[in-house]
């Protein structure tokens, strides 16, 4: 059996049409919401500024332990040299004599006076020269006292270190109430648009359905909507932090060395470029993945729908070979796109490896010809790994972007898609149920019209049965009255009155219809009947189950009213279904009723049984049947014959077998041995 079709979204392409008018779009939806998405943003921008400081912070502590180290062994080399040279014995005795030789006291000494004492003298270095040290710790070692051994400042490098926990601490705290606070929004965001989705299914007319799938509309709902969720809660705050991150470490860098900073910047028009040429090669990928995944959503959710039909006519394999093309396709753009972007982050560590070695080299040489010193290095490095990061980011935000630009539009076109128009906004007043039809035409498609001339005037409470050959119009003209559809040409008229000047809903109230699909969700017995009304009370359901010969199954289930109808509605018969909507049918007391092929899959008995059912419900309203079975419409008051969308003939059941013409051989042929053609 062949798979159903299905549409695609309506607006579905190879990429995103409008890229600034939809995200123009979607910031003007956010615009509620936008104060607080600021306000995490500067939040953000905080918790980067903060974190930027560490690298600095933790240079200070290498540098101060340097420092200590080098002080330690400048002290032991002279506490080798300075007595020797002294001609004494003891590091005491020699620093005592270069203390007053310097015009110092031994506790105020330091090795610049010493050095200087060593110059002027011709002394000699003994232990004093420091070329060799790096600039930036030169001057620490010089201020260096003598009068006992240098220690490591241990409690200067805890402080550095509590300050860098304290900036940490607080910079974690504010990137989690910033994570908090885009979370809500993000899921505000996201239940305003199934919100909106939900509402907007019901106000599209019927035609849009024939040519989009219910797979297709859930797929607006769930991985279109869930894409715009994760950027807003992810992509967005990233991008932020990218941005940020990448001007602070920057700043950063120029304040440590601008030489080396340019060495970093030299690399990143390399890394950008990678990054566009990935983004537009891996961009298409991504819009076929979200397309292909919309129709594997659609053929699940359709085969799922109908699997015993499936399984009626054996059609499993040709489902399956079906999915199979589907999935095929879906995991083919999907493994593109998915390894495309996927090259995004080793390429950028690549060229972000060279760059870190590069300053490795060039840095080292820097240190031993200007005032950098290791820790300077240390923070650089650790700078120029943030700074490749936010670069790799970006491409990864770009194709999350461009990914959500596609939903964003998908989820819009379907926002915008047209909607019924309102025609009037009358409510029918006691309605008596007097229908006419003046030269109704009306075709699906404009141009192929299937219903050219229907006239035809039903008094109210009549009885009135739309018999005629499958195709013949029979089931649209239904559809028009109820305004499923708009006609083309004619009118339609509710007690002398234009249907087109009253507002859907409230005509609608005025009609019930049994169909041959019953309507049954899952929740219980009574929960399915209250849904002709829903103020009802449980009194007047149980009178409405009796009417409709319900009321006895009923209360031989489990629970009785009670019961509770699962999922898929099969856990009772076909009949008890149809039984349980004529009790909705009457519950809802409509004054004109229309009956569409409603005992048309129930055994001889469940019909008799239903008949009976719906001669009670159809007592004093005007009602419509549509039958195959034209013995169940004998006593209709009129039978309207149709065929090719007119009516050809018309009258009671004795006048059109007296006429002996189309529907005298529909009728016939009923009780024959074969078919008439």
């Amino acid at each position: 059996m062949p798979r159903p079709p299905h549409g695609h979204g309506p607006v579905v392409g190879d990429k995103p049409k409008h890229f600034k008018a939809t995200l123009g779009k979607l910031l003007r939806y956010m615009k509620s919401s936008m104060p607080l998405m600021i306000f995490s943003f500067l939040l953000a921008i905080a918790s980067v500024v903060l974190t930027l400081n560490v690298p600095n912070i933790s240079g200070e502590a290498t540098d101060t332990l340097i420092i200590g180290v080098v002080q330690k062994q400048v002290y032991k080399t002279l506490e080798q040299q300075l007595p020797q040279g002294m001609g004494v014995d003891t590091m005491d005795e020699a620093v005592e004599q270069l203390a007053a030789a310097c015009g110092k006291t031994e506790y105020t000494l330091t090795l610049r006076d010493v050095a200087e004492f060593m110059a002027n003298n011709g002394a000699g270095a003994n232990g004093t020269d420091t070329s060799s040290v790096p600039e930036k710790y030169r001057d620490a070692l010089l201020d260096m006292t003598l009068y006992e051994a240098p220690q490591i400042d241990v409690d200067a490098i805890i402080r550095i270190l509590i300050m860098m926990i304290i900036l940490v601490s607080v910079a974690g705290l504010l990137a989690f109430v910033q994570s908090y606070i885009l979370a809500g929004v993000a899921q505000k965001i996201s239940y305003r648009f199934r919100k909106d989705i939900d509402q907007k299914i019901s106000k599209l007319p019927l035609k849009f359905y024939d040519k989009v799938s219910n797979g297709e509309v859930l797929s607006y709902l769930t991985n279109d909507v869930d894409n715009i969720s994760t950027t807003l809660n992810q992509s967005l705050s990233e991008l932020v932090t990218a941005i940020t991150t990448l001007v602070g470490v920057l700043v950063m860098m120029l304040r440590i060395s601008w030489i080396l900073t340019l060495l970093a910047v030299v690399i990143v028009p390399l890394a950008f470029l990678l990054v566009l040429l990935v983004v537009k090669f891996s961009q298409k990928y991504f819009v076929q993945q979200q397309k292909y995944l919309s129709d594997v959503n659609g053929h699940i959710e359709e085969m799922y729908g109908a699997h015993q039909v499936i399984e009626l006519f054996n059609a499993q394999d040709e489902s399956k070979v079906d999915f199979a093309a589907l999935n095929n396709k879906l995991a083919t753009s999907a493994r593109k796109s998915q390894f495309i972007s996927g090259l995004m982050m080793p390429i950028m560590t690549f060229i972000g490896n060279i760059g870190y070695v590069l300053t490795c080299i060039v840095g080292g040489i820097l240190v031993t010809k200007s005032g950098l010193g290791v820790g300077d290095i240390q923070a650089f490095l650790s700078y120029i790994r943030r700074f490749n990061q936010p670069v790799a980011q970006f491409g990864n935000i770009m194709n999350t972007l461009q990914l959500t630009v596609a939903s964003a539009e998908r989820v819009f076109g379907f926002l915008e898609a047209e909607e019924e128009h309102e025609t009037g906004d009358e409510k029918p007043e006691n309605v008596r149920g007097g229908v006419e039809f003046e030269h109704v035409s009306f075709g699906y498609d404009p141009e192929k019209i299937i219903i050219h001339d229907f006239s035809s005037k039903i008094e109210p409470g009549a009885r009135v049965a739309i018999v005629g050959p499958t195709g013949a119009g029979k089931t649209t003209m239904v559809k028009l009255l109820m305004r499923y559809y708009e006609i083309n040409g004619g009118a339609i008229l509710l007690d002398g009155v234009n249907i087109n000047r009253f507002d859907r809903n409230k005509m609608r109230d005025e009609f019930g219809m049994v169909l041959q699909d019953t309507w049954l969700f899952s929740g219980t017995i009574r929960e399915n009947i209250r849904y002709g009304r829903l103020d009802a009370t449980d009194e007047e359901i149980v009178a409405a189950a009796k009417t409709a010969c319900a009321d006895h199954f009923i209360r031989t289930l489990e629970g009785g009213y009670d019961f509770e109808i699962n999922e898929e509605a099969d856990n009772i018969s076909q009949g008890q279904k149809q039984l349980l909507t004529i009790a909705r049918a009457v519950l809802a007391d409509p004054k004109v009723l229309i009956l569409d092929e409603a005992t048309s899959s129930v055994d001889t008995r469940t019909e008799q049984l239903i008949q009976k059912a719906m001669d009670r419900l159809m007592q004093g309203r005007t009602s419509f049947i549509i039958a195959h079975r034209l013995s169940t419409i004998k006593d209709a008051d009129r039978i309207l014959v149709m065929r090719d969308g007119d009516i050809i003939e018309q009258g009671n059941h004795n006048e059109l077998m007296a006429q002996n013409g189309f529907y005298a051989d529909l009728y016939n042929s009923q009780f024959s041995k074969g078919v008439t053609e």
